[in-house]
Parts: structure tokens; sequence; C-alpha cells
């Protein structure tokens, strides 16, 4: 069956029984990446999951998703322990323009179904910045394994194009969990898990 994605330009993966690629909307190749398709700067992604065809989009948050992703956030200790959700939702309305996060959301059927936060901040000695995931959301009435497959792709892919040379997260209790971080690249690092990563653009520089 052919696929035809929404828009041009938009890069889509079709996860099936073959080996998965991803193609741009003329039809060139993008990647062969077994996870997701990587999107270019301002092109969402979309993933599809096999058999039943439903079509995940990767993109950038925008305000009118920030109340339905506090939404999804609830009783994951989103804010602190007295903050109450619109402190939540106004702290990431904020963030949405800020160039020191990235704030992500997975939808289907246009319908918001996972979000992710990435925090940045400068660190001299990893000689650049660090990226936090201070979110990672999804809705439990949907493919949740391949939602977050896709949201930490993504959140890695944005912290090499923002000169991140480490993403760092808090390390899941649950062992199946931490098992999804280490097949990404990540490995223990005290209460945290760490992914080296290499920011786009860097140069070796030789002291001479």
């Amino acid at each position: 069956m052919q696929y035809r994605p929404r828009d041009p330009g938009v890069a889509v993966e079709r996860v099936s029984r073959s080996p998965p690629r991803a193609v741009s909307g003329d039809g060139a190749n993008l990647d062969r990446s077994p996870v997701g398709a990587r999107s270019q700067q301002g092109i969402a992604t979309h993933y599809e999951v096999w058999p039943a065809g439903v079509e995940y989009l990767v993109r950038t948050a925008r305000i009118t998703d920030i109340d339905r992703l506090v939404t999804l956030s609830t009783g994951s200790g989103l804010g602190s322990a007295d903050a109450s959700p619109m402190d939540a939702a106004d702290l990431l309305r904020q963030l949405v323009y800020l160039p020191q996060a990235s704030i992500f959301v997975a939808e289907a059927r246009r319908e918001v179904v996972g979000g992710a936060v990435l925090a940045l901040r400068p660190s001299v000695r990893s000689g650049g910045y660090v990226g936090t995931v201070d979110l990672l959301v999804v809705d439990p009435e949907v493919d949740t394994g391949r939602v977050m497959d896709a949201l930490i792709e993504e959140l890695v892919r944005s912290a090499s194009n923002k000169g991140c040379t480490v993403v760092e997260a808090v390390r899941p209790d649950d062992p199946a969990e931490r098992t999804r971080w280490e097949r990404h690249g990540f490995s223990d690092a005290g209460p945290l898990m760490e992914k080296q990563v290499a920011a786009v653009g860097a140069t070796a520089r030789r002291i001479r």
C-alpha cells in the first residue's frame, strides 16, 4: 500500500517487517535508522506503526499543546511539591520561546499523546552544553514504547544540533525502562543516565 505524507518535505518512516527507511516528500532517502526518521531543522518527523497503521508525528511543541502536555504529566512530578498545574503550564509556555530549552510533542490522529522537555546548560567540564531530559511522558493508551523511542531520539538529535556534548536523564527505577535508555546509548552515571553526543559543527582544536 502506498503511503503519502500529508505535507511536502515531511520525513516519513514506515515501521514494518522490512528494514525501515525514511524518505523525504520527493522520495529521497534521509535515514535508515532502526528507531525512527531524523527530522531536518523545521521539519516534523512521522512514525508509522505496523500493522495497525497508526501514524505518530513528532514535532516542536506549540503554545496550544501546553495544556494537554500538563494533563499528560499529572502524577509525573511536574513542578514543585506546592506548585499548581497552572504554575507548570506557565513555565512550559515560557520555555516554548526560550533557546535554552526544547519541547517536543508526539501526536496521533491530531491528538497529543506524548511530550518531552530538554533543558540546556553550559558546562566547562563537558566542553559544551549539557542537555537534561527534564520531562518525558506518554499517554498509556497508545503504543508507549514506540512513542518513547521516537521522543528520545528526537531529544538526542536536538541536543546535538544545539551544541550539547552530553545528554542526561534521571535513571528509571524500572529495569525495563533502563534497558530502553541503554538501547539509545545511555549508560549509568550515579543517579543519572548519560549519553555522549557529538555537537553539530564542533571541531577539534590543538593547543600549540
